[in-house]
């Protein structure tokens, strides 16, 4: 990966250097062809000097489009160099010096602002990836700092990082606390503060204080270097329309020079046919879509949102339903215990111990809130053996020889208990609590509550949805019908599905898409990997540092703030229509210039001033997206109560 992108980085210089050297070559060319014009103005009567001048003009910025069609002739591909080859040509053997100068330079100029365009658009994406320093401070077993490159660095090294600097590679705090401007990663524009024990991404600037980070992740495959292979990678990507244009277009330049031959046998005047070869140069019609696709990947990208194929950006502008997780994207994932209810003779602790430690090897959400709370008691557990979980109904284990049981009641059951042995929860607790029973050895310990808090922005974002036409949006989860119902309610969802397994999760999905909607499932990229996978387009909340989320997702949003949501529908359809847009300019000019060729109001040199201004026009009517505005970016002080 690292040679890969030593070579990628060289061949960028080098598509630099030569852009800059063409330029000069066109600048050059272009003095001698001003210079001919000035000649034969000021020395009408000598005509000699001046067409010496722009023909040496006319030839120095021929030579690179006529190199370019040789090569495709080599390759034998019938592309656009072809026809302004054949166009300079044919001005040239016509003796009009002037004027094949003029549209050589037109269309070389035309060629380095599109490469100087592309490169930009490269180089706006590329600015928000390449932001890890070369050098890190590494300490030293006796606690000494060592100044080494980043690229040496290892999982495992501890570093230090001072405010101000820019962190080297993923990690996790081990020492200090700070805030942390995480925009590179996930576009959120607010800093975030962070503990130690919290993770960290390379890239991030360290605003306040000083930290000590234990290494995870290095180089390539940091988040931020996960990221910059997936947008390179969508770059690469095409729409349909764009294998349509590359598969007809070798068919064009033998219709467009046939064109020009039945011209020339017709009127027997070479200006016409040198005017429809010019105008008839379809590059705007290539650039329509991917400079538009390449703008809005950027635009994407600046607010972290992740798209793997730029087909899936567009197929996001014609979902009709939206299919969301609950915990971990409508709500925050982070669990709370809200209430231990032990069975006498069974403590508090007793309860929590039991829980705490069987729960160990789990990453639900359930369990981190418990090792949380077990930490901040001081309460010391265990490592449980013969360790197993089914997703989203509980987790099983030995702690000092006795079985243990959590989860839900069902759970239980299957497990051979008896749930007639089970309380019954406080109804306050009931409508808005996730409950996990705990068994040792047959015998029941008592159930925990815990509490989960609804996103603050996530009813705006559903409303928003709505109003963009979304036609049905729904929630679905592996909770209990009254926790999920009173989460619907605060958010204005109408439609749920409670106690969903991720089978059924799936399921549902499907039933959705053979209503005939196109379904976004959005989830957290790690519980929600079948459903993701299972509707027309997928995306992962909350991806920044989770592999399975950037890998399973079609889309991944690096924060999981819901207002991305509508954005992302909204950037689609409007790069959509920025394509059509795109395209009907450039069939606009390519067909009113043939009209004007045919009533002979059109020259070589006015054709090669349409040609540019048409491409121009649709690079730059795609170059607006590059300004499209995200969600609002203050993050609200603090979550809506809720489950």
């Amino acid at each position: 990966m690292l040679v890969d992108s030593k070579a990628e980085r060289i061949g960028k210089s080098a598509r630099g250097r030569a852009a800059s050297a063409l330029l000069l070559w066109v600048l050059l060319g272009a003095a001698f062809i001003l210079n001919g014009y000035a000649m034969k103005w000021v020395y009408p009567d000598n005509p000699l000097a001046g067409d010496l001048s722009a023909a040496t003009g006319a030839l120095i910025l021929a030579a690179p489009i006529l190199g370019m069609a040789l090569r495709d002739l080599a390759r034998a591909r019938a592309h656009i160099n072809g026809l302004v080859a054949v166009a300079v040509l044919a001005a040239l053997a016509n003796g009009d010096w002037r004027a094949a100068g003029i549209v050589a330079f037109f269309m070389l100029t035309a060629l380095v602002i599109e490469t100087r365009t592309a490169e930009g658009a490269h180089a706006s994406i590329e600015s928000l990836v390449r932001l890890t320093p070369t050098r890190a401070c590494k300490l030293l077993e006796d606690g000494a700092e060592l100044d080494v490159p980043a690229a040496e660095l290892t999982p495992g090294d501890r570093i230090r990082v001072r405010p101000g600097q820019i962190i080297p590679a993923d990690g996790t705090i081990a020492a200090g606390q700070t805030t942390l401007n995480e925009a590179t990663i996930t576009g959120e524009s607010l800093p975030l503060d962070k503990a130690e024990g919290q993770d960290v991404f390379a890239g991030t600037q360290n605003l306040t204080g000083m930290i000590e980070i234990t290494v995870t992740h290095t180089g390539e495959d940091t988040t931020l270097g996960r990221v910059r292979e997936l947008i390179l990678a969508a770059e690469q990507t095409k729409l349909p329309i764009m294998r349509i244009v590359d598969r007809y277009v070798q068919y064009y330049t033998p219709l467009v020079l046939m064109l020009a031959l039945l011209v020339w046998l017709f009127t027997r005047n070479m200006q016409p046919v040198i005017s429809l070869l010019v105008i008839s140069c379809p590059c705007a019609l290539i650039l329509a879509t991917p400079s538009a696709m390449v703008a809005a990947l950027s635009a994407a990208a600046r607010l972290g949102i992740l798209v793997k194929d730029i087909a899936d950006l567009e197929g996001a502008s014609r979902i009709t339903a939206f299919v969301l997780d609950k915990t971990g994207t409508l709500t925050t994932g982070r669990l709370a215990v809200g209430k231990l209810a032990p069975r006498e003779p069974h403590t508090s602790e007793d309860l929590l111990f039991a829980a705490a430690s069987v729960e160990m090897f789990s990453n639900h959400p359930v369990a981190r809130a418990l090792q949380r709370l077990a930490t901040e008691a001081n309460l010391q557990t265990v490592k449980p053996t013969h360790f197993s979980e089914k997703a989203g109904q509980g987790v099983r284990g030995k702690l000092n020889g006795k079985l243990v049981l959590a989860g839900k009641a069902e759970w239980l059951q299957q497990n051979e208990f008896d749930s007639a042995q089970l309380d019954e929860p406080d109804a306050e607790v009931d409508s808005g609590s996730s409950i996990v029973f705990v068994v040792a050895d047959g015998k029941y310990l008592g159930w925990i509550g815990l509490q989960d808090s609804i996103r603050a922005e996530a009813r705006d974002a559903i409303a928003e949805l709505r109003e963009q036409g979304i036609q049905r949006i729904a929630m679905i989860t592996g909770d209990r019908e009254p926790v999920a119902q009173r989460v619907a309610d605060q958010i204005g969802c109408t439609e749920l599905q409670a106690g969903c397994l991720p089978e059924g999760k799936v399921r549902y999905v499907n039933t959705v898409k053979a209503a005939g909607y196109r379904v976004a499932v959005v989830g957290d990229g790690v519980n929600d990997a079948p459903a993701l996978a299972a509707g027309d387009t997928g995306i992962a909340m909350g991806a920044a540092g989770s592999d399975v989320a950037l890998h399973t997702a079609s889309i991944a949003l690096m924060n999981s703030d819901l207002r991305r949501l509508p954005f992302l529908v909204r950037l689609s359809r409007t790069t959509r229509t920025t394509i059509y847009q795109n395209l009907t300019i450039g069939l606009l000019f390519i067909t009113g210039g043939l009209v004007l060729v045919g009533l002979g109001k059109l020259t070589p040199i006015l054709a090669a001033v349409l040609h540019n201004v048409g491409s121009l026009a649709v690079v730059f009517n795609s170059a607006r997206l590059f300004r499209a505005g995200g969600p609002g970016q203050e993050q609200p002080e603090q979550s809506a109560p809720g489950v």
